[in-house]
């Protein structure tokens, strides 16, 4: 019998990384013929990525890197694509080796994408392999988000933070998942927020690292010493850290332009980021010594080889001000880990008219806004210890 239209649409297809060779010799050649600045007259990173760092990093990319053992690595894992809301998501999804694992769906944010979470795969899916505990496991799904690395590109306005979060309760319902939980950062806090208050019917419980609803309140007293660390990453952020945001938020096509032109435009502005959130302080202030040079260069690749510049800022665009984004409280289990360097780390008092079901609060010792991919021992087991309490 032929497949209807509607079978068709709700379809998911297998799928691989395949980049043409012409990409690859395309980037190669855009590296080796870079017209670079002159370096900037302070020294550090006050100005930005410094240019003899970035320098070596690029070299490496053009000489030494290899893409394809990246793909391959890759395209070892269980890739799909289905249709949602008429665009095509692309998602991992990895399935359990122990019977009873529970679904999770993780989803990162801006300037980040699947890679985040390829260090934390194998704990997570299978504990038992990596020192853990069987009734631990999780089924994972790890979609990537509309406009981001192989996901389709939004021809469309409104693919704002509650659309996705629709739609990715949609993606767990396709894959037979009645119950499940669900955990995110940067932009990933927001969908996931999103979807605990869209979806707490079948989404049991969510974990986030980015409170990005909280907003400050009258101390009660003298401010405590988690809300002064906090007001003073606030004030950084919007001091010297948030020009990006105001860029992607007002004119993403412009800023598209250039870094889809340019990959060392492309990689500063991604990686100028990875400086600044990342937890380096044991790591000389260095993200490539803190994460490693091909799996910063992983994550870059994933925007580079999709020319996804203006669609991933495109985000920025639908949901930051002056529109108003409606933000149902989040009334299923709600976890949250508070890592020290991050952009703005959560402050339990603050959350408590979005987040009123606040059951778990952990304080980590180190580690920064990409957590799974900075930290990913103490982000495994902080997802362990959460969701126990869900099973």
């Amino acid at each position: 019998m032929p497949e209807s239209a509607a079978d068709a649409a709700d379809a998911v297809r297998p799928f691989r990384i395949q980049v043409p060779e012409l990409v690859l010799d395309d980037l190669r050649r855009r590296l080796r013929h870079t017209r670079w600045p002159e370096p900037a007259p302070v020294d550090g990173w006050s100005q930005g990525v410094p240019r003899d760092w970035l320098r070596a990093l690029c070299a490496h990319w053009a000489e030494g890197y290899e893409w394809r053992a990246r793909e391959a690595a890759l395209n070892a894992l269980p890739q799909f694509v289905t249709t949602l809301d008429g665009l095509d998501i692309h998602f991992l999804h990895l399935r359990s080796p122990h019977p009873g694992a529970l679904p999770l769906v993780l989803t990162h944010g801006w300037p980040g994408s699947i890679v985040e979470f390829l260090q934390v795969l194998g704990p997570l899916t299978d504990p038992v392999a990596h020192g853990g505990r069987a009734e631990d496991a999780f089924d994972l799904v790890v979609p990537a988000l509309p406009g981001f690395g192989f996901s389709a590109k939004p021809a469309t306005t409104g693919w704002t933070v509650e659309r996705t979060a629709a739609a990715w309760a949609t993606l767990m319902a396709r894959l037979g998942y009645g119950r499940y939980v669900a955990q995110g950062g940067d932009w990933g806090s927001a969908v996931t927020t999103a979807l605990g208050g869209l979806d707490p019917a079948h989404c049991a419980a969510i974990h986030i690292t980015l409170a990005m609803a909280q907003r400050p309140l009258p101390p009660e007293g003298a401010y405590t010493a988690e809300e002064t660390h906090a007001l003073a990453r606030m004030k950084h952020y919007r001091d010297w850290d948030n020009g990006y945001a105001q860029l992607q938020s007002t004119r993403p096509q412009t800023l598209g332009y250039a870094l889809t032109d340019s990959p060392v435009g492309q990689a500063a502005w991604i990686l100028e980021k990875f400086w600044s959130w990342c937890d380096t302080r044991e790591a000389a202030g260095d993200p490539a010594a803190l994460i490693g040079r091909d799996l910063l260069l992983d994550n870059v690749m994933l925007y580079w080889v999709t020319a996804t510049a203006a669609s991933s800022a495109r985000l920025y665009w639908e949901s930051f001000a002056p529109k108003k984004r409606a933000l149902r409280p989040v009334t299923v289990p709600t976890g949250v880990a508070v890592f020290p360097q991050e952009i703005v780390p959560p402050v339990r008092r603050w959350m408590g008219e979005v987040y009123p079901n606040i059951t778990h609060w952990s304080v980590q010792p180190r580690g920064g806004h990409f957590a799974a991919l900075e930290q990913p021992a103490l982000f495994v087991d902080e997802l362990r210890t959460f969701f126990r309490s869900v099973r």
